[in-house]
């Protein structure tokens, strides 16, 4: 069994974003968090993984024998996807149907662009082939996939160079009888060839999304069971004997077998550990009610917590086209928290469009060459340079002073676009922090009305490398009037990886009717999810009577074509069950529309479980709250940085961080430096440090 506080000492969890890989590691037996952050090497990210943990284990004094547990969260998924690095994927699918995925939905996502462009789809049309069978709508096998015909094909596509192989048949979600077939041909024919059958990955009626799914998981196959088998041979090398878990996209970990198994589900990786982050500081600070602001060094991202929890979805989209449009990217049918990219992150490149109006992002410079100041050979200016040239970042001091800034080449860079503009450096750096601000805070106003919700009504929780340089200024135009920044904000999802508990959830398409629904058949489903919930939990080390279950259905109205997930009450489920299933649904319809549509019948399109484990336990270590503390000890000194209300630069005090004790209360101007980050405050501003030592600003 996973005894996540036994006898080992410490925790250490690592996050690997486009620019940096966060490492965070947690003492169990006094609660301290000590914490790492390096550069990330895109093309051996393992590397940095180990480097990272190594520095920071020896720098604590603690060895690899002494690590209960290593939990990972990872963007390596999402990246071989986006910048097509992902292995060379054919699809098997129903004869006449190969090309779903052209076909889509015949819908377009801006119905004014009459040019409008999708990603060109993972396998490619003539790695595409179709192979006689027939299931009907009701789960009846009409015709057989014929064994010698599967031979021939599959030889046909190994000979076109496809290194992989998807298989989506029509209506599989109802009986995967032919897709088992397939499958057992090309293992028994082909065993050295990867393979992802829909019925495994995403068993839901949705035909192109179904299928799109199915491609991700085989495409991106090969290279995360690669990686994962080589961090776990490395941290064995080392001396490591527990197990690697790995962040999944709705918040909960999985052993790295089983993610290797169906990698698709671990596309949202990274930031779903910063969501449950939030989620833990959320319920630490007896604020319930938050929403985040995620801002790496690539993206900046949030997520509205309610009631504690995170809200999940049942699809995201990848490789958008166009960042902010949805319809634009690769459908992927997976449980995933309901996070939206709001912004760009400190990496992010700024630029000029046709008009000649400023723009930041969405591309980044990334870890290489990184912005201009990093001197690694980037002459681009981006977010970070310009925060450099406003003050707000010590050039001595960033990484707490293993890097050393170019304030410099941040000029230079800021400066061709200030000629291009016609306008001062100064007026650059500030225009280029302003844009993402504003960028930040009407994404994330979206967000939040889009949930029925208003963001006066939040707190802010903002952490990642740059979150804490722009919360207060996003907080401001969102009209909310509390920001909290927690302690060791640069590496906050690194410690997100901790509060996750193993989980998986299972998914089955019956559509119909409410008001007709076979309750002999919706408990088949149960019983069978169950059963196979049960089954990999215990495989992952926890006993049955440890593991919730927990169920739910995706609904929608007659004519609708968006659900909404209604939970679904635990044992056997009886016709009288209808009347709670409908109230629930209408109640949560209601929250999210604010309106009933009582005399429209109700649809069903999936049943769902969740199996979960114990939540883990991690404490903080608390501080003794003092009035009157005297701020002299922390002053590190004064240094210029530009206040827009002030009139521009000013004196502004700096403070470090890990010299402030709880009570301490600072008015603004200020800037509060750790080693990960930096946190910024406007004159009319103020804050307190609470007693987990975290940074808690009240907005002007």
């Amino acid at each position: 069994m996973i005894n996540r506080t036994g006898e080992f000492k410490h925790i250490l969890s690592v996050d690997i974003g486009g620019t940096f890989t966060d490492f965070s590691l947690l003492d169990l037996n006094t609660g301290k968090v000590s914490v790492n952050k390096v550069l990330t090497d895109a093309d051996q990210p393992e590397e940095a993984l180990i480097s990272g943990a190594s520095e920071l284990l020896e720098r604590i004094g603690v060895g690899y024998n002494e690590l209960r547990l290593v939990v990972h969260s990872t963007t390596l998924a999402t990246n071989a996807i986006i910048e097509r690095k992902g292995a060379k994927t054919g699809l098997i699918t129903t004869d006449g149907f190969r090309d779903i995925l052209e076909l889509r939905r015949e819908q377009i996502y801006d119905m004014y662009d009459l040019q409008a462009r999708y990603p060109e789809p993972l396998a490619p049309r003539y790695l595409r082939q179709g192979i006689r069978e027939r299931t009907d709508s009701n789960g009846l096998i009409l015709e057989r996939v014929a064994e010698d015909d599967a031979v021939k094909l599959v030889d046909g596509l190994l000979d076109e160079g496809a290194e992989a192989l998807a298989i989506a048949l029509m209506h599989a979600y109802k009986n995967p009888a032919n897709e088992e077939a397939l499958k057992a041909v090309i293992e028994n024919h082909f065993p050295d060839v990867t393979v992802s059958i829909s019925s495994e990955v995403a068993p839901v009626i949705n035909e192109y999304e179904r299928t799109s799914t199915t491609i991700a998981d085989c495409y991106i196959k090969p290279s995360v069971s690669k990686y994962l088998a080589g961090v776990r041979d490395r941290l064995s090398g080392l001396g490591y004997t527990g197990e690697l878990l790995v962040m999944h996209s709705a918040g909960g970990v999985i052993g790295s077998d089983a993610a290797s198994q169906r990698p698709v589900r671990l596309l949202e990786s990274g930031p779903a550990a910063g969501a449950l982050a939030a989620s833990f500081y959320g319920t630490l600070l007896s604020k319930p009610d938050l929403v985040s602001i995620d801002m790496g060094g690539t993206t900046a991202k949030t997520c509205v917590i309610e009631g504690g929890k995170p809200a999940i979805t049942n699809s995201i989209e990848v490789a958008r086209i166009h960042r902010f449009k949805v319809g634009s990217g690769l459908p992927i049918m997976i449980p995933v928290l309901d996070l939206i990219e709001i912004g760009s992150g400190g990496g992010s490149i700024a630029w000029t469009d046709s008009l000649g109006l400023l723009k930041v992002g969405p591309h980044s410079a990334g870890a290489k060459p990184g912005p201009a100041c990093y001197g690694l050979g980037g002459t681009i200016p981006t977010v970070t340079d310009a925060n450099l040239l406003l003050g707000y970042l010590n050039p001595n001091y960033f990484l707490g002073g293993k890097m050393q800034l170019d304030i410099n080449a941040a000029r230079r860079a800021v400066s061709a676009l200030a000629q291009t503009l016609g306008i001062s450096e100064v007026q650059v750096a500030w225009g280029i922090y302003s844009v993402v601000t504003e960028n930040m805070a009407a994404s994330a106003r979206l967000h939040i009305i889009g949930r029925n919700k208003d963001p006066r009504n939040y707190s802010i929780i903002a952490f990642g490398g740059a979150g804490p340089a722009h919360a207060c200024d996003v907080a401001r135009i969102l009209g909310a009037t509390e920001v909290i920044v927690p302690l060791a904000a640069g590496v906050t999802s690194a410690l997100g990886c901790l509060t996750a508990p193993l989980s998986l959830e299972d998914v089955r398409s019956l559509p119909g009717s409410l008001a007709d629904f076979n309750a002999e058949d919706v408990n088949n489903i149960f019983r069978n999810m169950e059963a196979s919930g049960l089954k990999l939990m215990n495989q992952a080390g926890v006993p049955e009577e440890h593991v919730e279950l927990v169920r739910s259905a995706d609904m929608r109205l007659k004519g609708q074509i968006h659900e909404i997930n209604v939970p679904v009450s635990p044992g056997e489920l009886n016709p009288s069950n209808i009347e709670q299933i409908e109230s629930d649904f209408h109640a949560i319809y209601q929250e999210f529309y604010s309106r009933r549509n009582l005399n429209i019948p109700i649809e069903v399109q999936n049943w769902r479980l969740l199996a979960r484990g114990p939540e883990p336990i991690v404490n903080l270590r608390e501080e003794a709250v003092t009035d009157n503390v005297d701020l002299t000890g922390a002053l590190k000194g004064t240094r210029k940085a530009y206040f827009r209300d002030s009139g521009g630069y000013v004196d502004c005090p700096i403070y470090d961080r890990y010299k402030l004790t709880a009570g301490s209360r600072i008015e603004g101007p200020a800037i509060i430096e750790e080693q990960d980050s930096t946190a910024v405050m406007s004159p009319r501003d103020s804050v307190l440090i609470d007693r987990w030592l975290n940074l808690v600003f009240k907005i002007g």
